[in-house]
Protein backbone atom coordinates (compact mmCIF):
# COMPACT_ATOMS: atom_id res chain seq x y z
CA UNK A 1 0.00 0.00 0.00
CA UNK A 2 3.02 2.06 0.73
CA UNK A 3 4.94 1.95 -2.67
CA UNK A 4 1.32 2.39 -4.54
CA UNK A 5 0.80 5.39 -3.04
CA UNK A 6 4.39 6.50 -3.62
CA UNK A 7 3.69 5.70 -7.17
CA UNK A 8 0.42 7.77 -7.23
CA UNK A 9 1.93 10.81 -6.17
CA UNK A 10 4.10 11.80 -8.71
CA UNK A 11 1.43 10.90 -11.27
CA UNK A 12 -0.41 13.62 -9.83
CA UNK A 13 1.82 16.10 -9.54
CA UNK A 14 2.13 15.89 -13.10
CA UNK A 15 -0.80 16.12 -13.62
CA UNK A 16 -1.23 19.29 -11.78
CA UNK A 17 1.75 20.51 -13.60
CA UNK A 18 0.11 19.75 -16.70
CA UNK A 19 -3.08 21.46 -15.84
CA UNK A 20 -1.24 24.64 -14.33
CA UNK A 21 1.06 24.84 -17.68
CA UNK A 22 -1.89 24.92 -20.33
CA UNK A 23 -3.75 27.16 -17.92
CA UNK A 24 -0.71 29.48 -18.49
CA UNK A 25 -1.25 28.89 -21.99
CA UNK A 26 -4.91 30.07 -22.06
CA UNK A 27 -3.86 32.71 -20.27
CA UNK A 28 -1.28 34.13 -22.23
CA UNK A 29 -3.86 34.04 -25.27
CA UNK A 30 -6.23 35.72 -23.94
CA UNK A 31 -3.58 38.53 -22.73
CA UNK A 32 -2.39 39.00 -26.27
CA UNK A 33 -5.77 38.96 -27.89
CA UNK A 34 -6.85 41.23 -24.81
CA UNK A 35 -3.81 43.54 -25.05
CA UNK A 36 -4.18 43.55 -28.76
CA UNK A 37 -7.84 45.11 -28.68
CA UNK A 38 -7.17 47.52 -26.00
CA UNK A 39 -3.56 47.70 -25.02
CA UNK A 40 -2.22 47.37 -21.93
CA UNK A 41 -2.54 50.64 -19.80
CA UNK A 42 -6.31 50.23 -20.42
CA UNK A 43 -6.43 46.34 -19.75
CA UNK A 44 -6.91 45.67 -16.08
CA UNK A 45 -5.65 42.09 -14.46
CA UNK A 46 -9.44 41.87 -13.48
CA UNK A 47 -10.25 42.83 -17.25
CA UNK A 48 -8.35 39.67 -18.09
CA UNK A 49 -9.72 37.53 -15.56
CA UNK A 50 -12.80 37.95 -16.66
CA UNK A 51 -11.48 37.23 -19.94
CA UNK A 52 -10.41 33.65 -18.83
CA UNK A 53 -13.06 33.10 -16.82
CA UNK A 54 -11.29 32.79 -13.94
CA UNK A 55 -11.04 34.68 -10.75
CA UNK A 56 -8.12 37.70 -10.24
CA UNK A 57 -6.70 35.45 -6.94
CA UNK A 58 -5.96 32.42 -9.40
CA UNK A 59 -4.68 34.75 -11.99
CA UNK A 60 -2.14 36.28 -9.52
CA UNK A 61 -1.07 33.06 -8.77
CA UNK A 62 0.14 32.36 -12.31
CA UNK A 63 1.08 36.26 -12.46
CA UNK A 64 2.06 38.17 -9.67
CA UNK A 65 2.23 41.37 -11.76
CA UNK A 66 0.50 42.76 -15.03
CA UNK A 67 4.00 42.93 -15.73
CA UNK A 68 5.13 39.62 -15.39
CA UNK A 69 2.10 38.71 -17.54
CA UNK A 70 3.22 41.31 -20.65
CA UNK A 71 6.55 40.01 -20.57
CA UNK A 72 5.53 36.06 -20.69
CA UNK A 73 3.48 37.10 -23.90
CA UNK A 74 6.34 38.52 -25.38
CA UNK A 75 8.34 35.25 -25.01
CA UNK A 76 5.38 33.21 -25.70
CA UNK A 77 5.36 35.48 -29.72
CA UNK A 78 9.01 35.78 -29.21
CA UNK A 79 8.95 31.97 -29.59
CA UNK A 80 5.82 31.12 -32.08
CA UNK A 81 8.05 34.05 -34.20
CA UNK A 82 10.94 31.66 -33.97
CA UNK A 83 9.42 28.91 -34.80
CA UNK A 84 7.71 30.06 -37.96
CA UNK A 85 11.42 30.70 -39.48
CA UNK A 86 13.31 27.43 -38.78
CA UNK A 87 12.38 26.00 -42.27
CA UNK A 88 14.11 29.12 -43.81
CA UNK A 89 16.96 29.12 -41.26
CA UNK A 90 17.56 25.19 -41.90
CA UNK A 91 18.53 26.22 -45.22
CA UNK A 92 18.88 30.03 -46.41
CA UNK A 93 22.51 30.17 -46.52
CA UNK A 94 22.54 28.16 -49.37
CA UNK A 95 20.69 31.19 -51.40
CA UNK A 96 21.44 34.85 -52.72
CA UNK A 97 21.01 37.51 -50.73
CA UNK A 98 18.37 38.66 -53.42
CA UNK A 99 16.41 34.87 -52.62
CA UNK A 100 17.09 35.31 -48.70
CA UNK A 101 15.36 38.95 -48.71
CA UNK A 102 12.52 37.53 -50.54
CA UNK A 103 12.04 34.42 -48.17
CA UNK A 104 12.59 36.87 -44.63
CA UNK A 105 9.41 39.48 -45.79
CA UNK A 106 7.20 36.80 -47.09
CA UNK A 107 7.92 34.75 -44.09
CA UNK A 108 7.14 37.72 -42.14
CA UNK A 109 4.30 38.87 -44.06
CA UNK A 110 2.90 35.47 -43.94
CA UNK A 111 3.23 35.43 -40.38
CA UNK A 112 1.58 38.39 -39.95
CA UNK A 113 -1.35 37.99 -41.31
CA UNK A 114 -1.73 34.58 -40.20
CA UNK A 115 -1.50 35.43 -36.69
CA UNK A 116 -2.51 39.32 -36.81
CA UNK A 117 -2.58 39.66 -33.39
CA UNK A 118 0.57 39.02 -32.45
CA UNK A 119 1.47 42.31 -35.13
CA UNK A 120 -0.58 44.20 -33.32
CA UNK A 121 -0.13 42.98 -29.95
CA UNK A 122 3.60 44.49 -30.43
CA UNK A 123 2.93 47.38 -32.06
CA UNK A 124 0.36 48.41 -29.19
CA UNK A 125 3.15 47.41 -26.62
CA UNK A 126 5.65 49.16 -28.39
CA UNK A 127 4.13 52.51 -28.64
CA UNK A 128 2.69 52.22 -25.17
CA UNK A 129 5.46 51.19 -23.80
CA UNK A 130 8.22 53.58 -24.93
CA UNK A 131 6.80 56.09 -22.39
CA UNK A 132 5.45 54.32 -19.31
CA UNK A 133 7.23 51.22 -18.84
CA UNK A 134 10.57 50.84 -19.44
CA UNK A 135 11.16 46.97 -18.72
CA UNK A 136 8.15 46.11 -20.82
CA UNK A 137 10.11 49.03 -23.95
CA UNK A 138 13.54 46.90 -23.55
CA UNK A 139 12.02 43.56 -23.51
CA UNK A 140 10.38 44.50 -26.89
CA UNK A 141 13.09 46.34 -28.18
CA UNK A 142 15.44 43.09 -27.70
CA UNK A 143 12.80 41.10 -29.51
CA UNK A 144 12.48 43.24 -32.58
CA UNK A 145 16.36 44.81 -32.71
CA UNK A 146 16.83 39.94 -33.07
CA UNK A 147 14.58 40.44 -36.34
CA UNK A 148 16.23 43.59 -37.34
CA UNK A 149 19.91 42.13 -36.86
CA UNK A 150 18.94 38.70 -39.38
CA UNK A 151 17.08 41.32 -41.56
CA UNK A 152 20.33 43.37 -41.60
CA UNK A 153 23.10 40.91 -42.24
CA UNK A 154 20.77 39.97 -45.64
CA UNK A 155 20.56 43.27 -46.61
CA UNK A 156 24.99 43.94 -46.00
CA UNK A 157 25.20 40.02 -47.63
CA UNK A 158 23.81 41.59 -50.85
CA UNK A 159 25.49 45.02 -50.45
CA UNK A 160 29.19 42.63 -50.81
CA UNK A 161 27.62 40.68 -53.52
CA UNK A 162 26.71 43.48 -55.56
CA UNK A 163 23.08 42.38 -55.53
CA UNK A 164 21.57 45.25 -53.54
CA UNK A 165 22.75 48.72 -53.67
CA UNK A 166 25.64 50.43 -51.44
CA UNK A 167 23.65 53.95 -50.82
CA UNK A 168 22.04 52.64 -47.70
CA UNK A 169 22.49 51.80 -44.25
CA UNK A 170 21.78 47.76 -44.17
CA UNK A 171 20.88 48.71 -40.25
CA UNK A 172 18.60 51.44 -40.26
CA UNK A 173 16.82 49.74 -43.26
CA UNK A 174 16.61 46.94 -41.72
CA UNK A 175 14.73 48.64 -38.94
CA UNK A 176 12.75 50.37 -41.17
CA UNK A 177 11.56 47.56 -43.52
CA UNK A 178 10.63 45.31 -40.10
CA UNK A 179 8.78 48.32 -39.12
CA UNK A 180 6.68 48.93 -42.21
CA UNK A 181 5.37 45.41 -41.78
CA UNK A 182 4.22 46.02 -38.42
CA UNK A 183 3.23 49.33 -39.19
CA UNK A 184 1.05 48.03 -42.48
CA UNK A 185 -0.94 45.45 -40.56
CA UNK A 186 -1.95 48.05 -37.94
CA UNK A 187 -3.05 50.73 -40.63
CA UNK A 188 -4.70 47.71 -42.30
CA UNK A 189 -6.59 46.56 -39.04
CA UNK A 190 -7.80 50.41 -39.18
CA UNK A 191 -9.33 49.37 -42.84
CA UNK A 192 -10.11 45.96 -42.37
CA UNK A 193 -13.31 45.80 -43.73
CA UNK A 194 -12.25 46.97 -46.95
CA UNK A 195 -8.41 46.28 -47.53
CA UNK A 196 -6.85 43.30 -46.82
CA UNK A 197 -3.64 42.62 -45.58
CA UNK A 198 -1.85 40.36 -48.00
CA UNK A 199 -1.87 41.53 -51.25
CA UNK A 200 -0.69 44.86 -49.40
CA UNK A 201 2.32 43.49 -47.62
CA UNK A 202 3.07 41.54 -51.16
CA UNK A 203 3.38 44.88 -52.79
CA UNK A 204 5.63 45.89 -50.44
CA UNK A 205 7.60 42.59 -51.00
CA UNK A 206 7.87 43.36 -54.61
CA UNK A 207 9.06 46.77 -53.33
CA UNK A 208 11.41 45.80 -51.44
CA UNK A 209 13.06 43.42 -53.16
CA UNK A 210 12.54 44.34 -57.30
CA UNK A 211 12.86 48.36 -56.96
CA UNK A 212 13.90 49.95 -53.72
CA UNK A 213 16.36 48.11 -53.00
CA UNK A 214 17.85 46.29 -56.43
CA UNK A 215 21.22 47.21 -57.45
CA UNK A 216 20.82 50.37 -60.17
CA UNK A 217 21.53 48.70 -63.58
CA UNK A 218 20.54 45.38 -62.09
Amino acid sequence: MVFAAMGKEPAKRELKQERSARTRVDILEAAITLFAKRGFLATTMADLARAIHMTPGALYWHFPAKEDLLLAAIDELHQRYVIAFEPLFAHYRSLSAHEQLLAFTRRTHDFLGQHRECGIFFGMLAAEAADSNERVADAIREKLGLYSHILGGILRHGQKTGEFRQDFDPHIAAQGIFGGYMGALMYQNLFRATLDYNPMAAALDGLLANGALARKGG
